[in-house]
């Protein structure tokens, strides 16, 4: 789990190291020619930055021009290694855990950031004791005669995170998650609670699956 970990942190920061060269970038375009602004996300894609390439050659070669072409390569470099980067977590979590990538919405970076955050998953008896350590058990916040529940502060926030995004990706495109938030609305709770419960049934599902795989047991 260790290189693992070692890859999925490398990759967060190459992430981190591009998205600052791309608002520098957008910086000087927009300084260059408002007509040079491009989509948000635009900059992750190879074809838009081909095409920035292109129109930037054509121009006069200023300072400025030289600097934003410097840029521009080094999102490009960034991209392909963060790709070349997906491509190896996905082969390794494929290797180590395959039952993750089955999950609806769970992709090979929420796979690696679950295997990474959670380690040897003997070291939690159940699944409540994986819900809290992930910071997705309910906790208590009754008064009186109202009864509910507050979103846990606590945990590991890594491990949330990875939680909540495959949650709101399996709201968006799968079935049953969608028919389980609509009927946790409908008892009264709010879409942020509803994804919350979603969050801590999905705690449960990922404990059997990791159970269940023969590397990890």
């Amino acid at each position: 789990m260790r290189e693992l970990k070692l890859l999925v942190d490398h990759r967060d920061d190459l992430v981190a190291e591009r998205r600052r060269c791309q608002q520098r970038l957008r910086w000087h375009l927009h300084e260059l020619d408002q007509r040079l602004a491009v989509p948000l996300g635009a900059l992750d894609r190879a074809v838009w930055i081909d095409r920035l390439g292109r129109q930037l050659a054509r121009g006069e070669q200023t300072t400025q021009v030289r600097i934003a072409r410097d840029l521009l390569a080094r999102c490009r470099t960034l991209t392909r290694s963060i790709v070349e980067l997906d491509r190896e977590l996905r082969a390794r979590t494929k290797t180590i855990a395959p039952g993750l990538l089955e999950l609806a919405g769970c992709g090979a970076l929420s796979a690696a950031k679950l295997l990474c955050e959670i380690g040897p998953i003997d070291r939690f008896r159940t699944d409540a004791q994986l819900a809290r350590h992930a910071g997705v058990a309910p906790l208590d916040a009754s008064s009186g005669k109202h009864q509910r529940h507050r979103l846990d502060r606590g945990g590991n926030r890594q491990l949330n995170c990875a939680l909540h995004r495959i949650a709101v990706t399996q709201g968006r495109v799968h079935a049953p998650a969608r028919a389980y938030l609509e009927r946790k609305q409908n008892e009264g709770k709010t879409r942020r609670e509803a994804i919350r419960c979603l969050k801590r049934q999905l705690a449960r599902t990922v404990y059997t699956t990791l159970k269940n795989e023969p590397l990890l047991t």
